[in-house]
C-alpha cells in the first residue's frame, strides 16, 4: 500500500468469524464440562483477595486509576535467570512467575496466592497470522509455604502453568462464573496482580523506506493492584510495573520492585534456599533499616530516675498526654497523681526500698501506674505472667 502496489500477501485461509464458530464448537458439551471441572477444582478454596501493604486503605470501589514504572533486569541477571531456567527445565517466564508469586506471598504474609497470566490464545496454527484479539487470562494458583525451596517452587509453578495452559480455552469470564468467588466492587475477582510475558523480541523491525521509533506513553490506567509486564530485548529484560494509584505511591512500588530483583538474585545464586530464608532487602537497605532508622539513642541526665523525669514533665506540661491505650489516655499530671497515691498506699503496707512487688494485671494504663508507684516507693516490679505457677510468687 505504501508503494502503491497490490498486496503480495496470500489470502488468509480463515477469518475471525471462523474462529468465533470454532470457539462455540469447543465450548459445548463434554469439552466445556472438562474445562469447567478443572478450573473449579484448581481454584477451590483459593484466597479471593491478596492484601499487600499499601499506602492507603482500599477504597470501596475500584477506580482503575494507575501509573507505571519503567523496569529493567540487566544482562548478567538475565543470563543467570536463563541458566537457572535451563537447569530446572522451565521457561524464563515460569522463572519470573515463581519469583513474582514468592514476592507477593512474602509481602502479603499469605501462604498461597493467585496470579493472573495473560495468554495469546493462538494455539492453532491457523490463528498465528490472523488479525484479531484472542487473549485470555489464566488464574495461576501458587502455594508458597516458607519451608519450600526455590527449586521446588519452580517445579510447582511449571506444573500449574502447563495445567492452566492445557485448559486455556474457557474464557476468563466463564471461569469466574464457575468458581463463584466472593465479589466486590473494591477489587477484581480471583486475582489482583498479573504477570504479563511479552513473548518475542521487543526491538523494532526493519521496514524498507520507513523509519520507526518508540513513543513512550505513560500509563494512567491499571486494571489490577499491580501488573508486571516483561519482555526480552537483546540480552536483558525490559518492561513496566503498573500500579493502582488509589493504593500505592511510587516509592513503595519502587521498593517492591527492588525486592523482586533481590529475590531473583538469590534464586540465581541458590535455588535450594527456603523461601522464608530469602532476604528481600539488599545490603544497603539492610544497613539503612538497622542502623539509620534505629539510631534512636538519646542523652539521659545522669543521676535522674525515670519517675523523677515523669514528675518533671508533669510540672512542665501537666495536660499533655503521657500514655494512651485504645480510647483511654492519661495526662502527665493524672499519671503522676495516681502513681503518688498508689506509692503512699504501698508504703503504708510495709513496702521498703529494694523490695520486690508483684503485679498481676493486663497490659494497660493500670500497669504503667503500678510501675511508677513501685519505683516511687523505692521497690522493683515483678510482673506475674499468668502461665507461671502461683507458687513462683514466693520467689518474687
Amino acid at each position: 500500500m505504501h508503494q502503491g502496489k497490490d498486496d503480495p500477501l496470500p489470502v488468509l485461509a480463515i477469518q475471525y468469524a471462523d474462529y468465533a464458530v470454532w470457539q462455540q464448537g469447543w465450548m459445548s458439551g463434554e469439552r466445556l464440562q472438562h474445562q469447567a471441572a478443572y478450573w473449579r477444582q484448581a481454584l477451590e478454596g483459593a484466597p479471593t483477595l491478596l492484601t499487600l501493604p499499601a499506602d492507603r486503605p482500599r477504597p470501596a470501589q475500584q477506580d482503575f486509576a494507575g501509573a507505571s514504572l519503567n523496569v529493567r533486569l540487566d544482562g548478567p541477571l538475565t543470563a543467570g535467570l536463563r541458566a537457572l531456567a535451563q537447569r530446572q527445565g522451565v521457561t524464563l517466564y515460569m522463572t519470573l512467575l515463581t519469583a513474582w508469586g514468592a514476592l507477593l506471598a512474602r509481602l502479603s504474609g499469605q501462604t498461597e496466592v493467585v496470579v493472573g497470566s495473560p495468554i495469546a490464545g493462538r494455539g492453532r496454527a491457523e490463528l498465528e497470522e490472523l488479525i484479531g484479539l484472542f487473549v485470555n487470562t489464566l488464574a495461576v494458583r501458587i502455594d508458597t509455604p516458607s519451608a519450600l525451596t526455590g527449586n521446588a517452587l519452580l517445579a510447582q509453578v511449571r506444573e500449574r502453568v502447563l495445567e492452566a495452559q492445557g485448559h486455556q480455552d474457557l474464557p476468563f469470564e466463564q471461569v469466574v462464573e464457575i468458581v463463584r468467588p466472593t465479589r466486590s466492587l473494591a477489587h477484581s475477582p480471583l486475582f489482583q496482580t498479573t504477570l504479563n510475558w511479552l513473548a518475542g523480541e521487543t526491538s523494532l523491525p526493519d521496514m524498507d523506506g520507513l523509519s520507526l521509533s518508540v513513543v513512550e506513553q505513560e500509563s494512567q490506567v491499571c486494571k489490577f493492584d499491580l501488573s508486571l509486564n516483561l519482555g526480552e530485548q537483546g540480552d536483558a529484560l525490559f518492561g513496566t510495573l503498573e500500579y493502582a494509584t488509589a493504593l500505592f505511591d511510587e516509592p513503595t512500588v519502587q521498593r517492591y520492585y527492588g525486592y523482586f530483583e533481590q529475590l531473583l538474585h538469590t534464586l540465581v545464586n541458590n535455588e535450594n534456599a527456603a523461601l522464608g530464608d530469602i532476604p528481600l532487602v539488599g545490603p544497603q537497605e539492610r544497613e539503612y533499616l538497622l542502623e539509620s532508622l534505629n539510631a534512636s539513642a538519646v542523652s539521659f541526665p545522669q543521676g535522674q530516675t525515670v519517675h523523677g523525669l515523669i514528675e518533671a514533665q508533669a510540672a512542665r506540661q501537666p495536660e499533655a498526654v503521657a500514655a494512651r491505650v485504645g480510647e483511654q489516655s492519661l495526662s502527665y499530671a493524672e499519671l503522676n497523681r495516681q502513681a503518688n497515691s498508689l506509692a503512699h498506699y504501698l508504703i503504708s503496707l510495709g513496702v521498703r526500698p529494694d523490695d520486690r512487688v508483684a503485679v498481676i494485671a493486663r497490659r494497660g494504663l493500670d500497669t504503667l501506674v503500678s510501675l511508677l508507684a513501685i519505683l516511687k516507693a523505692g521497690a522493683a516490679m515483678c510482673r506475674w505472667i499468668r502461665r507461671i505457677p502461683r507458687n513462683a510468687l514466693a520467689t518474687c
